[in-house]
């Protein structure tokens, strides 16, 4: 009968090591849940017959072989949920995990389970076995994972998580919806301003012509207009493309990503909201993180570099940076103009009372307040803002027409 030595944690976090003698090795993981431990490595000794671990392999190559697509954002979501809920629960992850295979509906989620689970079975960790199956989480969500697993804190971390990512779903139906009227608003103005151009303009170009009268200032710019946008209208489109390829190829170099996501970061109505949705879910995250046990640099090197900003990832850098030489974190953001007074003395604060989880807390809270109100308030001014660019347009052509017409119209009653 095969050995098999081990290594696991329990409910609380402490790794246990040993062995166990059993017939297969779906025998010996039953052991280890019986005992309520985490498996984190099971291998056979020498002795061990080559038989079975054949069939092991098969059972995980087959498991591995099945394709799936990268999980999508709500699908991410519901896999966290769950997950939460079986852990809480009281079930070890792999039979969360197995839980989650047996679904009724086939999908994504349940092959991307069933990979996982076979990982884990295997011995790998959650958080590697998500980095392994390209389940499509984020590099942040894995390093999370991988801080709960060594915290002993994996349920509360993805519970964390979870509400962040609902969060962000919201934030995201909330921005579609805001910006559904003003493009339709948008487009109704572009089809009519190609209407004008290209079909009315023209006949009353050629039917105030006759008249030989000379046509106002503003008249005659939007009749250049119009021959124009008849001969040359498809270098539009050709220039959008050009431009668009030159902005990738341009952001691909270090120096252009540099420059681009500075000037995001400097947009008016953009650039505020970028910097309140960061300031919110880094604090969130590093606050989870230190109330389970992350010490600050830990935790600032688990964030660091997953923001999709090189701006926001070489001022956390620079953080970290002085954070690691002994330098309290408020007076290491002081130095970063991305970091607000008001945060500083909160954290401030919390160095003092020597609570700095629960005062991350509140600069997140806080900063998700503000972010609601900066989101309600570009959601509010987007749509009048979009049917004022579009008046204008149209008021400007319509003024041009009717002005050549009176125009026209007042030279010939002077004859």
């Amino acid at each position: 009968m095969p050995d098999f030595t081990y290594r696991a944690l329990d409910a609380g976090g402490k790794l246990h090591e040993g062995m166990l003698v059993a017939r297969t090795r779906q025998e010996a993981l039953a052991q280890l849940t019986t005992r309520r431990l985490q498996p984190v490595s099971l291998r056979t000794s020498a002795s061990a017959d080559a038989s079975q671990a054949s069939e092991a392999t098969a059972v995980s190559s087959a498991a591995k072989s099945k394709k799936f697509q990268p999980l999508k954002p709500a699908q991410q979501l519901l896999f966290t949920t769950e997950m939460v809920e079986l852990l809480q629960a009281g079930l070890q992850l792999e039979q969360a995990l197995g839980v989650m295979e047996t679904r009724e509906e086939r999908s994504s989620l349940k092959l991307a389970a069933a990979a996982l689970r076979a990982r884990v079975r295997e011995g790998a960790s959650f958080s590697k076995a998500l980095k392994e199956c390209d389940t499509g989480f984020s590099p942040l969500f894995i390093s999370i994972c991988n801080a709960g697993e060594a915290s002993g804190a994996l349920p509360k971390m993805l519970e964390s998580q979870a509400s962040h990512m609902a969060f962000l779903l919201d934030l995201q139906r909330r921005l579609i919806s805001a910006l559904v009227y003003p493009c339709v608003v948008l487009v109704a103005g572009v089809a009519l301003l190609i209407i004008f151009m290209t079909f009315l303009l023209p006949q009353l170009t050629s039917l105030l012509g006759k008249t030989g009268q000379q046509l106002p200032l503003v008249t005659r710019a939007l009749v250049a207009s119009s021959e124009w946008l008849g001969v040359w209208w498809w270098t539009i489109p050709v220039g959008v493309v050009l431009l668009f390829i030159a902005q990738r190829i341009y952001v691909k170099t270090p120096a252009g990503r540099r420059a681009w996501d500075r000037f995001v970061l400097s947009l008016p109505l953009f650039g505020p909201l970028l910097r309140k949705r960061f300031l919110a879910q880094f604090l969130q995250t590093l606050s989870t993180l230190a109330s389970n046990g992350v010490n600050l640099l830990q935790g600032l090197s688990l964030v660091r570099g997953t923001f999709g900003n090189t701006q926001i990832s070489a001022v956390l850098d620079q953080v970290s940076a002085a954070v690691s030489e002994g330098v309290p974190l408020s007076k290491s953001m002081k130095k970063q103009e991305i970091f607000p007074p008001a945060l500083i003395d909160i954290l401030r604060i919390g160095e003092q009372t020597g609570d700095i989880a629960t005062a991350l807390k509140r600069g997140a809270e806080k900063y998700d307040r503000e972010f609601n109100l900066v989101m309600e308030r570009f959601s509010t001014l987007i749509q009048p803002l979009s049917i004022l660019i579009v008046a204008i347009f149209v008021g400007v052509v319509a003024y041009a027409m009717i002005t050549g017409i009176l125009t026209t119209v007042s030279g010939l009653r002077t004859r």
